[in-house]
């Protein structure tokens, strides 16, 4: 059997790099452990972490193709990052120039959560814990 001890990252690509290096670093608060630009394939990789652990791989790439995720569609539905306390996210997001969707409650847990979107429309959300 294979023994996965946990999600080790998830890999994005961006289609503007700058845009979306502001948005996971000064926005969500990501650390940068490295960046790096690969001349061959004329893409930038960017590493960040948060809660001191490795987590998002960004990437940018030449002319990449849109990848359609609304409405509900097939593959990753969304990334979701947990926080203490949802009202100071959602002040911080707005703030920040970012639409949040109305907070919701997890019918299952209680828990109150989420929902808004990076610079490629990419689905994320805010899960209080």
């Amino acid at each position: 059997m294979l023994k996965i001890s946990r999600v080790h990252h998830v890999a994005i690509i961006c289609s503007d790099y700058i845009r979306s290096k502001q948005f996971y670093v000064d926005v969500l608060g990501c650390k940068i452990i490295a960046e790096n630009y690969r001349e061959a394939r004329q893409s930038y990789k960017l590493d960040l972490e948060l809660g001191g652990q490795y987590c998002i791989e960004l990437f940018s790439f030449p002319q990449t193709p849109a990848r359609p995720s609304r409405p509900e569609a097939r593959g990753l539905r969304h990334l979701a990052f947990a926080v203490s306390d949802l009202d100071a996210g959602v002040t911080w997001l707005n703030q920040s120039g970012v639409t949040t969707e109305p907070i919701r409650v997890d019918e299952f847990t209680g828990k109150r959560f989420t929902f808004f979107a990076d610079p490629d429309d990419l689905p994320l959300e805010l899960y209080e814990i």
